[in-house]
């Protein structure tokens, strides 16, 4: 299946923090900020382990396990050790405040 599916109900993901879902058998962090919500894959491109556990700030994951923190908006790595960006996927919140993620457009 191509193009948005659902992954979550807008009210359930945390303002100033992250949800992890599975859209379409891939594993995803939504991270909201305000009215907004981004999706990042759920895994540190350094150390395989699930951003969704660490903390967020100013729409910035960091991974848990070395630190390394990434801008949720654009993957980009903003510090050590992770050096490649995290795919960063189409997401957009419906009039029916619904979250829905297009996996199948990852950007880097």
């Amino acid at each position: 299946m191509s193009g948005f599916a659902y992954a979550a109900d807008f009210a359930d993901v945390p303002d100033g923090g992250v949800l992890a879902v599975e859209v379409e058998g891939l594993e995803v962090a939504l991270v909201r900020s305000g009215d907004e919500v981004f999706a990042v894959r759920d895994e540190c491109s350094h150390a395989a382990v699930p951003l969704s556990e660490g903390e967020v700030e100013d729409c910035t994951l960091e991974c848990w396990l070395h630190g390394s923190r990434f801008d949720a908006r654009t993957g980009e790595v903003l510090n050590l050790p992770a050096t490649e960006p995290v795919p960063v996927y189409p997401c957009k919140v419906t009039e029916d405040a619904t979250v829905l993620v297009d996996v199948t457009s990852p950007s880097i």
